[in-house]
Parts: structure tokens; sequence; C-alpha cells
């Protein structure tokens, strides 16, 4: 029980970081643009980024769509540490590495609220 608790806080914070991530790209904060824009993505680029963010986000709310959700959300953070590797730039990634272990252990401890059949 403690466990299903847990991991509904632990889904909750991985919702909302999606949710305001994906905002700002989607509305193009001017940090988002200069992160993303050094690594060739152009406004449309970082909307439609945003819009799979946030996308995956909603996605984990639901069990039929649970893994994909964070499938989703996995794939971008692991998308933004090879940008970070390949600009050999390791505390950007270090960074990262919570957010992308975040979703895994999510997949990992299942949805909370499944029937137990």
């Amino acid at each position: 029980m403690i466990i299903k608790i847990f991991n509904s806080v632990l889904i909750l914070v991985a919702v909302f970081m999606g949710v305001k991530q994906g905002y700002a790209m989607f509305s193009g904060k001017p940090e988002m643009m200069g992160m993303f824009g050094k690594w060739g993505f152009s406004k449309t680029g970082l909307m439609i980024n945003g819009i799979v963010t946030i996308t995956a986000a909603i996605f984990i709310l639901f069990p039929k769509t649970f893994v994909w959700g964070n499938f989703l959300m996995a794939a971008g953070i692991l998308l933004i540490i090879c940008f970070h590797l390949l600009d050999k730039d390791l505390k950007g990634m270090a960074i990262e590495l919570p957010f992308l272990f975040l979703n895994l252990i999510i997949i990992y401890l299942q949805y909370p609220l499944k029937s137990q059949i």
C-alpha cells in the first residue's frame, strides 16, 4: 500500500514536470529556445517537442497509455541527455538523469490503481 502511494506521488511529480516543461517548450520560453536552439531546433520543432512532452505526461495518467507515456517521456529526456553529451556538457547531462530514472522507476512500480486480479 505504501509503495502504491509512493508511486502515485512519483507519477504526479512526473506529470507536473512534463506539463510544465512541455508548456515551456510549446510557448517558446527564452531558456528553452536557447538550449534547444543550439542543437538546431526551430521554434516549430520546439513547439512539436512541447506538444509531445505534454501528451506523454497526460498518457501517464491512464492505465492503457501508462507505459507509452513513460516511454515517450523517457525518450525525450534521453534525447536531451544525448545532446548534452554531444556538447560534452556533463553537468547538463547529470541534471537530466534523475528525471530519466524517475520514469524508469515509475514503469517498474507499474500503474498504482490497476486492480489486483
